[in-house]
């Protein structure tokens, strides 16, 4: 299979941004999941969406990887 086709402007690498939120920023309902916590980490996609909330940086990455995308830490 040597057929060359055009995946058009999202072919390659797709980035993802994470960065630490802190919970008293959440909307309440998202905090009461928090299960305590102080921060949680968040994906975004280059246009700034949030795409998953999860409980730490290691896990943010590893979610990343899991679905085919580049992880990049945001300060």
């Amino acid at each position: 299979m040597h057929t060359k086709y055009d995946f058009g402007p999202e072919a390659g690498e797709r980035i993802v941004y994470v960065r630490a939120v802190e919970v008293s920023d959440l909307p309440e309902e998202i905090q009461a999941q928090a299960d305590g916590l102080d921060t949680l980490y968040a994906v975004h996609d280059a246009s700034g969406e949030r795409l998953a909330l999860v409980k730490d940086r290691e896990m943010a990455f590893i979610l990343a990887r899991q679905n085919d995308m580049a992880p990049v830490s945001v300060h």
